[in-house]
């Protein structure tokens, strides 16, 4: 019988390094997230679990409803922007992004309940990123979709408040 020598993998120091450094970076886009007073008129909460992604869950109720009784539009937009956002800036950890362009597409209304809005980096790595978002409701189907383009800034993430945990 043959025995095969066993193969150990090291991850080397400088890796290791990255990876937390990419950890942190992750955890203070999480705590500007929470920081920013808009978030204060949302119950909601985001995790960057990888680069290039992002996910926010959150509730809607009537507070949140335009005339008709249904989800007003500002909070799909704003959920969409958020969630793209924050999946191109878990790519950039010097700079703040800042959105220039955005498009939406309301696929369904939104009633009362839990949702949840996944990011998802596309394209860009220097200068200009595009990422795109969407919406579920608590049953899995998509209410929204949308693409925006976000540019480097000249605003250091490390001069926010916020961006500190």
């Amino acid at each position: 019988m043959r025995c095969w020598p066993v193969v150990r993998r090291v991850t080397p120091p400088e890796a290791a390094a990255l990876a937390s450094g990419e950890a942190a970076h992750f955890r203070a886009l999480e705590h500007l997230y929470n920081s920013a007073p808009i978030n204060d008129l949302f119950l909601s909460t985001l995790r960057v679990p990888e680069p290039g992604r992002s996910v926010i869950d959150f509730e809607v109720d009537e507070r949140h409803f335009h005339a008709a009784g249904a989800v007003h539009g500002t909070v799909y937009f704003k959920m969409l922007d958020d969630a793209a956002f924050y999946a191109a800036n878990s790519l950039v950890s010097d700079r703040f992004l800042l959105t220039t362009a955005f498009n939406l597409l309301f696929t369904r209304p939104i009633g009362p309940g839990k949702l949840r809005a996944e990011g998802r980096w596309i394209s860009g790595k220097r200068r200009v990123y595009v990422a795109e978002a969407s919406i579920l409701d608590s049953d899995g189907e998509e209410v929204g979709r949308g693409t925006g383009t976000f540019m480097r800034s000249q605003i250091p993430l490390s001069s926010l408040p916020g961006y500190h945990g």
